[in-house]
């Protein structure tokens, strides 16, 4: 096959010396289809991209992809007809059960020379991954949303507070003065309620203390987690664990890492009900941007369940303070874990679809 692309005028042949080496070394990956959505040529990055070798794609149409990709396969049918080109900077790609989100780019191709075959009219489609610079633009746009509302939370909680204070010592005074002892039921009551809201009040304000560093096992810690939960969760839900022994110990707050872990797992199982599994991973990851660093080694821990999944209407907000899916929740689990994960230069993201709901948390080892 002769693959042909205009370039500012001029035209680049497949059938000349080098260019099959060009095409098949860059980053991008690049497609050619017709408008009956067969692959006609696929270069070395789309191979490893979908991930399916030439030959498979090419005995494919495209169209058998369209449940694994949120772009409108129609839009590129639509593209060789009206020889409009596209651009899309925001599509998302399911490859091996994993979200990956690519930058696609449709042109139609210029007519090839007269054949002995009929010419087919085809399209140039390429993926370009941009799966980092997403993360770090949704990253710092988080972090900036889930400031203002912790500030907002907070500044509520301390207006809360002091009348609590008052309110509570009121009722104590007003006992004391009280004749018979059964209307003693009622102060108690006011006290019992105040004490509650005071309790809810320090969870909204969340830890008081900095944290007592130490070089410690995560393993240690996630062991803790697993069997706490595992005293808690109903029979019919079962956990596993898979980790990874190279992870080495590093400079941590124990207590604050289980804390932040424990909410996670325990949300997971929440959201479970009666049955179902989680699985507690991890992993060594490397070249991990956290928090404005990159550092070469990272821990990454993953807490997966085989839930129903987050909500769409939640997935934005689900780290907010006061945010939750669940009746009788209060929405501050995942709002302290994020904060204690913070605070340990990490980072903690989701991907959710039914059956399968993945919190990921990258701590940093090594810069």
């Amino acid at each position: 096959m002769v693959v042909q692309m205009q370039t500012r005028g001029k035209k680049v042949s497949g059938s000349q010396p080098g260019a099959q080496t060009i095409i098949d070394n860059l980053l991008t990956a690049v497609l050619v289809v017709d408008a009956e959505m067969q692959v006609h040529f696929a270069n070395t990055a789309a191979e490893q991209l979908l991930p399916l070798s030439k030959r498979r794609l090419q005995a494919m149409p495209l169209n058998l992809l369209e449940e694994d990709i949120s772009l409108d396969i129609q839009r590129i049918k639509h593209c060789i007809n009206t020889e409009q080109g596209f651009t899309d900077s925001e599509v998302q790609l399911m490859i091996d059960g994993d979200p990956r989100w690519v930058e696609v780019s449709v042109t139609p191709l210029p007519q090839p020379l007269p054949a002995r075959e009929p010419a087919r009219s085809q399209a140039l489609i390429e993926l370009r991954l941009i799966d980092q610079q997403k993360k770090i633009s949704q990253e710092l746009q988080q972090r900036a949303q889930q400031q203002a509302a912790r500030e907002l939370v907070r500044g509520l909680a301390h207006e809360i507070k002091n009348p609590l204070g008052g309110l509570r010592g009121a009722a104590q005074l007003l006992e004391r003065e009280l004749p018979r002892e059964e209307l003693k039921e009622f102060t108690q009551l006011i006290i019992a309620q105040a004490d509650r809201l005071r309790n809810l009040v320090d969870r909204l304000l969340g830890p008081q203390r900095p944290g007592q560093r130490q070089v410690t096992n995560l393993h240690s810690v996630l062991e803790q987690v697993r069997r706490l939960v595992a005293m808690e969760i109903p029979s019919g839900i079962t956990l596993s664990r898979d980790y990874d022994p190279s992870i080495p110990d590093f400079e941590m707050d124990p207590e604050q890492l289980q804390q932040a872990l424990l909410n996670i797992v325990r949300n997971a199982a929440e959201v479970l009900g009666d049955r179902g599994h989680i699985q507690i991973r991890t992993r060594t990851a490397f070249q991990v941007m956290l928090q404005g660093r990159r550092y070469r080694l990272a821990a990454e821990i993953r807490i997966i369940d085989d839930g129903p999944g987050i909500p769409e209407p939640l997935r934005d907000t689900l780290f907010y303070p006061m945010v939750t899916g669940r009746e009788g929740g209060t929405g501050l689990g995942l709002s302290i874990a994020q904060d204690l994960i913070h605070q340990h230069q990490g980072r903690i993201e989701t991907q959710s679809r039914p059956g399968r709901t993945e919190f990921i948390i990258y701590l940093p080892l090594r810069r």
